[in-house]
């Protein structure tokens, strides 16, 4: 990147690359919308960020059910999409009650860190236990996750 050049970081805001007195500075400024439309700011800005998770929802979609229908019925396919957006849902609302984290994540992350897990099951003395890798990186989100899910109070 040359001098004054910036590149898009996503919602934290964009790098900007700039001289200063010790060699290179990276600042972090927030980003900016060009717009013609006449609403107040902040209302601007919330309907561009609900835009922005509506298409990663399409995004997430896409890479996973809807890349992949199984006939060239229409009903089948029908059938399919229900599902896959049941299953999308279920993912979505796993991590919103389950990690502490609000940030949105892509289904992928989602899949690997929680649903996709190295362990096994093992029954002892009539009990199920899930026997997790020791140096698994994501152990601790996925135990935080299903305490929080099972501390949920019964409906």
């Amino acid at each position: 990147m040359g001098r004054g050049s910036v590149a898009v970081r996503g919602w934290a805001g964009t790098r900007v690359r700039s001289p200063g007195l010790f060699g290179v500075v990276h600042l972090l400024a927030p980003p900016r919308v060009l717009t013609n439309r006449t609403e107040p700011s902040d209302h601007v800005d919330a309907e561009h960020r609900q835009h922005a998770q509506v298409e990663l929802v399409i995004r997430d979609l896409k890479v996973q059910a809807l890349a992949h229908f199984p006939s060239g019925h229409y009903s089948a396919n029908s059938a399919w999409t229900v599902i896959a957006c049941l299953a999308h849902n279920l993912a979505r609302w796993t991590a919103l009650l389950g990690l502490s984290d609000p940030t949105p994540r892509a289904a992928r992350t989602l899949r690997r860190r929680l649903f996709a897990l190295p362990g096994r099951l093992t029954r002892t003395a009539r009990r199920w236990t899930l026997q997790l890798p020791i140096r698994w990186p994501w152990q601790t989100d996925f135990i935080e996750a299903l305490t929080r899910i099972r501390a949920l109070p019964a409906a």
